[in-house]
């Protein structure tokens, strides 16, 4: 398992090579130079590879980032595994991936806005791994954090449970819940600094916050970019450090 230091220096490590894969340069503020994070839409996604796990914030139609939704359909990469709530509407949304055949693998919870993909998973054009919510934001977390795995007693008895680890704790039976981590994350903010520190706008942060702490690479789309100081430090919800790419929203 990969400590939280670990973790850390990887995603730093991480940052600076893919900046320096896109010819990013520095930029010279007073005594210290630093890599500008902010990219268009199309040189963002240039991370994303057939095969990755991406990560997509959003609850229904709410803090998810679509601007980066719509490009990522538009990307040449196949056999993807999308990690988030649920997959948009058809082809609206996240549904346009599906549409677009770029899905291989869905981890989820809920998928009812999205008859389509019933139908693809009936036909094993994709796989589908249900978690419920709450261990699905608890696996993200936990892999934001270094934590490999973690007992619940939810879905427990249910068909969840086939094949997966029991373990009983005071008499009570519990599941083992992986971390669920990935590739890239697509976040949504309602502002940022040009640094990457992010503040949501209520119920918009939803997954955003613990999906940006668990993905090698975190771009985040946003509505207002501001300059480095400019952010009340109270409001700062995501730190600087886990973002590795701001795009603006148009």
């Amino acid at each position: 398992m990969k400590t939280f230091s670990s973790y850390m220096r990887r995603r730093r490590a991480g940052h600076g090579r893919y900046l320096r894969e896109r010819g990013v340069g520095f930029k010279v503020e007073t005594a210290t130079s630093r890599i500008s994070k902010i990219l268009g839409v199309h040189e963002a996604l240039g991370s994303v590879r057939t095969g990755h796990r991406v990560m997509v914030s959003g609850f229904g139609n709410a803090g998810d980032p679509k601007m980066l939704i719509g490009a990522l359909a538009e990307v040449d990469a196949f056999g993807l595994t999308i990690i988030s709530n649920d997959l948009g509407s058809p082809n609206i949304g996240l549904g346009m991936l599906l549409s677009t055949g770029k899905v291989s693998s869905l981890v989820g919870n809920y998928y009812n806005w999205n008859p389509e993909v019933a139908d693809a998973y009936n036909s094993g054009k994709i796989t589908v791994e249900l978690i419920p919510q709450g261990s699905f934001a608890e696996g993200i977390r936990a892999a934001g954090a270094g934590i490999a795995a973690f007992y619940t007693p939810t879905g427990v008895g249910t068909d969840l449970a086939k094949g997966r680890e029991i373990r009983n704790f005071d008499g009570r039976d519990y599941l083992l819940q992986e971390a669920i981590g990935a590739d890239v994350a697509l976040i949504y903010a309602d502002k940022a600094d040009e640094l990457g520190n992010l503040v949501y706008r209520k119920t918009t942060r939803n997954f955003n916050h613990v999906m940006a702490t668990a993905a090698d690479i975190v771009i985040a789309e946003v509505g207002e970019i501001v300059p480095a100081g400019s952010l009340d430090p109270e409001q700062i919800v995501t730190p600087h450090i886990f973002v590795d790419v701001l795009v603006r929203s148009e």
